[in-house]
């Protein structure tokens, strides 16, 4: 019987506090995926500056490095599905106040920063609370197959959410963030609606050795710190996603539909990986195969620098997405099996700090670098970083390169 499970597609979805996790999680997903859009055409459209897109992903990011030794520990202590619904509420009143300036006439850089330096609080709470929440709502059988249905939420709402946003901010600015007002709200009402789970994770006294577990358990298992750390380098390298405004504007000369196009085109490529990973799971040389997505990342990266054909950049990019969801698969399927319950928050923790830096500061070194050499330089650059970064990694992590399948029981380790 188990065997069933880990193969068959649906398995996470038996469990109906997962399925209301998992539409919850697409709900807000989606949401941020259209208020992201806007945001970025707008500031880009008020400033024309590179830089200032830079900013949005600096301001988003800070607060979950800032926060870290917190938001690991509040997820490990209190109700996870508390703290993600509190989170999605808050979320709901940053899309309110983004509304609230576009309709006044007000929206200017600065207040929107401080804006996103709120959204920003709200998803380092959230992102600890949110991954750790899952592996208490299905079987250790069934949560590869979870692990690979929640990157495809996040990739579906990538790939529609853009696309979304683009259109409907034809008909004016303030009609995304409505939207995404809604969709924040619905979230929170869905995720309310999870029944309480299991949180295995027992109550200890709160000490500097039980806060900085999380960082003490990548440290000493050298298999989850390569693949977090492969991750952060990489993509800190290989982001193209803030500066996708100037390529739709200016190097490919098309307007918010055809952006919300190439926001749309990396989700394509990951959407399809997670759904043939949820059917067929890696099981053979895990680590290899997540070197080679790796690589793969940064060579789409730089053959989306160079083009100046849409179809040709649109293709690039859906291999960068596929590419890449390869390395979250096996990233994430290695925190979630091989970390005990009680961990789970705090690893997690670091984990999105991690992911944070290689995604948000990782807008920030893209906008600096493209308002200082252009933006072709700045994507192209980064893939080439990204292809060495995967070369230095595969040697310097022979643990996780010699890697084969990803089932490993709690508490098992690789030499």
């Amino acid at each position: 019987m188990p065997a069933v499970h880990n193969t068959h597609r649906f398995a996470a979805f038996r469990h109906v506090g997962y399925r209301r996790y998992f539409f919850s999680r697409f709900l807000a997903y989606f949401a941020v995926q259209i208020l992201s859009v806007s945001v970025g055409w707008q500031i880009y459209d008020l400033t024309r500056d590179p830089f200032a897109l830079g900013l949005i992903g600096l301001f988003q990011f800070l607060p979950s490095l800032v926060l870290i030794l917190v938001t690991g520990s509040v997820a490990d202590r209190y109700n996870r599905r508390v703290i993600m619904g509190l989170c999605m509420l808050v979320g709901t009143l940053c899309a309110a106040a983004l509304l609230t300036l576009t309709v006044t006439g007000l929206f200017a850089p600065w207040p929107v920063y401080g804006i996103l330096i709120v959204f920003g609080i709200e998803r380092a709470f959230l992102t600890p609370a949110a991954q750790s929440l899952a592996p208490n709502l299905v079987p250790a059988e069934d949560l590869p197959n979870a692990i690979a249905w929640n990157s495809s939420s996040w990739q579906t709402a990538t790939i529609v959410g853009p696309v979304v946003g683009g259109l409907i901010y034809g008909f004016g600015p303030s009609v995304p963030y409505t939207v995404s007002l809604c969709f924040f709200a619905a979230a929170a009402l869905m995720v309310f609606a999870v029944p309480k789970p299991a949180q295995r994770s027992p109550a200890s006294a709160q000490n500097w050795q039980t806060i900085t577990a999380g960082f003490r358990y990548i440290k000493a298992e050298k298999v989850v710190l390569g693949a977090i750390s492969l991750d952060l380098f990489a993509v800190l390298l290989g982001g193209a996603v803030a500066l996708m405004p100037v390529f739709a504007r200016d190097i490919l000369v098309l307007g918010p539909w055809g952006l919300g196009l190439l926001r749309a085109a990396p989700g394509v490529g990951a959407v399809g990986m997670a759904v043939w990973l949820a059917a067929h799971p890696i099981r053979n040389r895990a680590g290899l195969s997540m070197f080679i997505g790796v690589a793969l990342f940064g060579l789409a990266t730089v053959v989306f620098g160079l083009s100046a054909t849409p179809w040709i950049s649109i293709a690039a990019l859906v291999v960068m997405g596929a590419a890449d969801m390869i390395s979250v698969y096996v990233r994430e399927s290695l925190i979630a099996l091989w970390t005990p319950d009680e961990l789970r928050g705090r690893v997690n923790a670091v984990n999105a700090v991690f992911v944070g830096a290689s995604n948000e500061l990782g807008e920030f070194r893209a906008g600096t670098m493209a308002s200082g050499f252009g933006a072709v330089f700045a994507v192209v650059f980064g893939g080439l970083g990204t292809l060495l970064v995967s070369l230095l990694w595969a040697a310097g992590f022979p643990q996780l390169r010699r890697i084969d399948r990803l089932d490993v029981p709690e508490g098992e380790r690789t030499g």
